[in-house]
């Protein structure tokens, strides 16, 4: 019962809306609403949690999983259509996606508590070049609970080859930021 109260939780905090300014970082396990300025804060090698599966079908029909990229580096962004910082960091994952990949970085999208009609329509207009998991109930989300969540809209996080959550940055990130931290966790 009180996993399922921490889940409606999660899930009525991430559709409430997108991140706005700078409040407190959560820790691990919390998962409140926080929102964010899309600060990438890196974890510590050994203080680092290993992330959950992560598997579903794609905007595009097919399936995607953090299994099928094991031993690389794995950017998971969760964004939704409905979110201005979700379309305004769009241009900005893509440009950092198609620089990094021939150096096995691999970027995963997770677009949540949205229509599938409308996620497909964003994905078309921004070719982001990598899939996205259709997550419209929040099963994605909710699967990091007890590790590091993505606890706003946009959230993305950066898994390690180890299969382990390396950084996080709540709100959209910047370019700067998000290449020189993927670059980092990718030199390790």
């Amino acid at each position: 019962m009180r996993a399922t109260s921490l889940s409606l939780v999660l899930l009525a905090a991430l559709a409430a809306g997108c991140a706005g300014n700078q409040g407190g970082q959560p820790q691990a396990g919390d998962t409140r609403f926080v929102a964010g300025d899309g600060t990438m804060q890196v974890f510590a090698a050994a203080d680092r949690k290993s992330a959950p599966a992560v598997e579903g079908a794609t905007l595009d029909g097919s399936t995607a999983s953090l299994a099928a990229h094991k031993g690389k580096v794995v950017v998971l962004n969760f964004w939704a259509s409905w979110c201005g910082p979700c379309r305004g960091e769009a241009p900005t994952l893509k440009d950092v996606a198609a620089k990094t990949k021939s150096s096995g970085v691999e970027f995963l999208g997770v677009d949540f508590k949205d229509r599938k009609a409308d996620a497909q329509a964003f994905e078309r207009t921004e070719q982001t070049g990598y899939p996205s998991i259709f997550d419209q109930p929040g099963k994605v989300a909710l699967s990091f609970q007890g590790t590091v969540p993505p606890a706003a809209i946009p959230s993305t996080l950066i898994i390690d080859k180890q299969g382990r959550i390396a950084a996080r940055a709540l709100g959209a990130v910047k370019y700067s930021d998000l290449m020189s931290t993927v670059t980092k966790v990718r030199d390790e």
